[in-house]
């Protein structure tokens, strides 16, 4: 199999890398700092228009593909982790309705989702609902053409800012296991639907997480996605497409800190020459090189494969389920290790805020924890073998 860059992703690749390096790294810091939502980073999305990467052209989108939002995710989450997750988790409230959506959802919601003009969020997680998806207590319940929904969602990201947020709620309580599920959208504005907590976060800071309270909130049957008792699988597949982006943002988190620190120790000098000219350094960083390139060559192969997938509630291959979470583990893994790694090859000057592997180290953690744990990854991958 290949999956060597065409041309075009050449292009983007390096158009994103400078947009990257020139706009979006020098407010990293400060935007880890303040912990706010960085609309002036949405902004510059919505104005190269990177919103749109994955989006039909129909709809307004650039129809690029999965594999090419990967490669603008990883080129900011270089810089920025906190910038990189604004299209992750747009990617993420979209999928349920790219997959299971209707013509008529698509062409009221896409448009202004493509160009970035609206925001989107994924409502699935719960205090008791994490890993478990299939424990939801938030439940819909049908009262004429509308369904009224009650319940708390934890741990959403950007729901205080989208437009629209996809909500997971059980609509039929008496159906065991995962059964029994569907998912809704849910304008911004609709009675009942309320922000509760900011979580004040390790890292990832310049992007917000918070609570959703549903109290009694109505919406209408036609904003179900598939029907009752489809969410289930609306869910896995959509996870099993969006773990890949994630994992795209932890290569692109890794390879940061290792540039930084490759260019730290030719600079830095010890006992009157470059700590890069030590052979004990010089092995580290060959080993976070080989880890990077390796995370790297799983998500690409990963996301490669799942471009060529139909995107529909179609049944993914194992083989593909498999490729998608050994790239959300190893890339998640490989992040934590080298900008661990990265800190320590900076010695004291790495764990001072002045310099950003610190930075990246906080924000690497998130990568082994959000859409699927790696312990859960690992689930997943020994169910496929």
């Amino acid at each position: 199999m290949s999956y060597d860059l065409t041309e075009e992703q050449e292009m983007l690749k390096e158009t994103v890398a400078r947009i990257a390096k020139e706009q979006i790294a020098p407010g990293a810091a400060e935007r880890d700092e303040k912990a706010e939502f960085p609309w002036d980073m949405v902004e510059l999305l919505r104005e190269n228009a990177l919103f749109g990467a994955d989006y039909p052209e129909k709809f307004g989108g650039s129809e690029m593909g999965l594999f090419s939002l990967c490669l603008i995710i990883e080129e900011i989450a270089k810089v920025c982790a906190s910038t990189s997750v604004v299209l992750l988790v747009h990617e993420l409230g979209t999928m349920p309705i790219m997959l299971a959506g209707n013509d008529e959802q698509k062409a009221r919601y896409f448009p202004k989702l493509a160009s970035g003009e609206n925001l989107i969020a994924f409502g699935l997680t719960e205090p008791n609902a994490g890993s478990d998806v299939s424990g939801l207590k938030t439940k819909a319940v049908k009262d004429g053409d509308d369904y009224i929904i009650n319940g708390t969602k934890t741990f959403i990201s950007h729901a205080d800012v989208a437009d629209v947020v996809c909500i997971a709620a059980r609509t039929d309580p008496s159906v065991a296991g995962p059964k029994g599920t569907g998912i809704f959208i849910v304008d911004k504005g609709t009675p009942g639907f309320s922000i509760g907590k900011h979580e004040d976060k390790m890292g990832i800071r310049g992007s917000s997480t918070v609570e959703i309270i549903l109290e009694d909130v109505r919406v209408p049957a036609k904003n179900i996605l598939g029907g009752e008792g489809l969410g289930f699988p609306i869910l896995m597949k959509t996870l099993d497409l969006t773990r890949i982006p994630v994992a795209a943002q932890a290569v692109g988190i890794a390879q940061g800190a290792l540039d930084y620190a490759v260019n730290y120790t030719k600079e830095r000098t010890q006992f009157g020459k470059p700590i890069f000219s030590f052979q004990g350094l010089q092995w580290m960083m060959a080993d976070m090189t080989t880890q990077v390139e390796a995370a790297r060559q799983l998500t690409y192969k990963a996301a490669s494969v799942f471009e060529k997938l139909p995107k529909n509630l179609d049944r993914v291959p194992k083989e593909a389920v498999r490729q998608s979470a050994m790239a959300k583990l190893f890339a998640g893994e490989t992040a934590m290790k080298v900008t661990t790694d990265a800190v320590q090859l900076l010695g004291g000057y790495g764990y001072v805020k002045e310099y950003p592997v610190e930075r990246m180290m906080r924000d690497a953690k998130i990568t082994q924890i959000y859409e699927g744990t790696s312990q859960i990854q690992k689930v997943v991958i020994s169910a496929t073998l």
